[in-house]
């Protein structure tokens, strides 16, 4: 399966720290002729922090994809009534998003598309990047691997001795997250080796 001509939804939350990760993944979806839709939370579209300015991957973003970031509840309502997403891959997605996503809580750009996605009965992708991922997010990202039309990025412990409760994303398991998503298969396995 190609990811030409196919509209993927870019859900980009907080997670300033896999942002330049992110960033890459993108330009890889875009390198597969994928048609590309930017999302931003408002923390993602608002915040400057250490690990760059806000505006910089703004403009980074945009450019790669060609188009302007959704960044407002208001830029994101036609998505749900006009259809027009195969996919929405949040990336990342914060523990905060998964605790929202898991509790129908739509009060975010990205959360209110994937709202719309999944009112679609259309796939939504997470890849999950969260300190609290096996503490107070564990029973969040549970409930989210039993809900229907939602899937996983594989993920793993990414620091199991400084940080023994977060998770992160496997960032080159991301084309074949899409490709098993859009045919309706979890990919697996959903737990990876420690990176």
């Amino acid at each position: 399966m190609s990811l030409e001509n196919i509209n993927i939804g870019i859900g980009i939350t907080g997670s300033f720290c896999t942002f330049a990760q992110m960033v890459q993944t993108i330009e890889m979806l875009k390198e597969q002729k994928a048609n590309l839709i930017p999302i931003m939370s408002y923390n993602a579209y608002n915040n400057d922090t250490r690990f760059g300015e806000a505006k910089m991957y703004i403009d980074k973003v945009e450019q790669i994809c060609g188009k302007k970031i959704l960044n407002s509840i208001t830029d994101v309502e036609p998505i749900g009534p006009q259809n027009l997403l195969d996919i929405l891959l949040i990336l990342p997605c914060t523990g905060n998003t998964a605790a929202k996503l898991a509790n129908s809580i739509s009060d975010t750009p990205v959360t209110c598309a994937a709202k719309s996605q999944l009112r679609n009965q259309k796939p939504v992708l997470l890849a999950v990047s969260t300190n609290d991922g096996l503490s107070g997010n564990a029973k969040n990202i549970g409930a989210l691997l039993n809900m229907k039309n939602i899937y996983f990025v594989p993920f793993a412990q990414d620091n199991p001795k400084a940080k023994p409760n977060s998770i992160a994303y496997d960032s080159q398991k991301v084309l074949d997250a899409i490709l098993s998503t859009l045919e309706g298969k979890q990919l697996q396995p959903i737990i990876c080796e420690n990176k």
